[in-house]
């Protein structure tokens, strides 16, 4: 039985929003309902919650990426016995009159009807680093914390290796924290994070990026704006940073997505885990979650195994098998909750 219409043409809408890869878009029930209804404003429907959307036509996929999904369209049309529709033509010339960019925007829809808007670098490596694109983990991270506001709410998050800013945009957006700390290293990253924070409606702190090794005193106090949360976007050397300049920050949570994909990192990932369980003045440590997408299985056992050897105490949160953000197959994801 062909799916109705209009739940087809948003299945549609939040994957193409969203830039995920055009194979995980559902083009076997399009052919079916195309073949059930030739002359039905389906396809018409498509494109405008798609390339003709409000969100699409302010904050685009790459030129290439829209090219490539009208062509499909266009094919799937003219298998049907259906009149020509002007409007996908149309849409097609003006996408081939478009120069390549080097960034591009994917706009990930909320459950509250809210979305989360990225600018990324169009290239896997751009500027001597992988951390202009959103990695997979931060997805299902981002999820998990959906469905669990109250671990966030009112609470300070710190979370390491922002990249993009999706996971902490999305929690800013909806579960209420009380402040949010994005950190990273890489001074490209760091420029483009700001960018995606304020494209979203939040100012940072200061308007600037902290550095944390230098300016963590700041970081505790109450800020002078009124915005909720409170918003910082921090330089953050996990190797360098100092006990008490993590005390500055005051995370009662810790979060981070895709900070264990090489070796070389691990030590110095766990030897700031080790200071931030003595930072806090209280001495409660914060709640610590990451997310990891598996792709060497060996770097992640290694990861808890090196847990394990300094006592850092470990187990695999529970999330469900499908994610609101995730349309194409499904990584191998794990969310491990940290006892530090």
């Amino acid at each position: 039985m062909a799916e109705p219409p209009a739940g087809l043409a948003l299945r549609f809408q939040r994957r193409f929003l969203a830039a995920r890869q055009l194979r995980s878009l559902p083009w076997p029930e399009l052919e079916q309902s195309l073949r059930a209804a030739p002359d039905s404003p389906l396809l018409a429907d498509i494109l405008h919650e798609t390339i003709l959307h409000p969100l699409c036509v302010k904050y685009p996929p790459s030129a290439k990426y829209r090219r490539c999904f009208l062509t499909e369209l266009i094919k799937k049309h003219e298998s049907t016995a259906a009149e020509p529709l002007d409007e996908l033509y149309n849409a097609l010339a003006d996408t081939l009159k478009e120069e390549e960019s080097t960034h591009c925007y994917k706009n990930y829809l909320l459950p509250t009807g809210d979305c989360v808007t990225l600018s990324e670098s169009t290239a896997l490596i751009s500027g001597g680093t992988t951390g202009l694109v959103t990695w997979e983990a931060a997805l299902p991270l981002a999820q998990w914390a959906l469905e669990n506001p109250g671990v966030f709410s009112d609470r300070t998050i710190l979370e390491l290796g922002s990249g993009m800013g999706f996971t902490g945009i999305a929690i800013c957006k909806t579960c209420q924290p009380k402040a949010f700390i994005f950190s990273d290293c890489h001074p490209h990253v760091l420029r483009q994070l700001g960018e995606n924070i304020r494209l979203n409606g939040f100012i940072p702190e200061h308007g600037v990026t902290w550095s944390i090794q230098t300016e963590y005193q700041g970081l505790e106090v109450e800020g002078k704006n009124c915005q909720t949360p409170k918003v910082i976007v921090a330089e953050l050397d996990w190797g360098s940073v100092t006990e008490k300049q993590l005390l500055g920050l005051g995370a009662d949570v810790v979060i981070a997505a895709d900070v264990v994909y090489d070796p070389e990192i691990i030590s110095a990932l766990i030897g700031m885990l080790q200071k931030l369980s003595t930072s806090r003045a209280d001495r409660k440590a914060p709640e610590v979650f990451i997310a990891s997408t598996i792709r060497n299985p060996d770097t992640y056992h290694l990861f808890q195994a090196e847990l394990d050897k300094v006592g850092i105490r470990w187990k695999i949160i529970p999330t469900h098998s499908s994610c609101n953000f995730l349309y194409d197959v499904q990584p191998n994801v794990t969310i491990l909750q940290l006892f530090i």
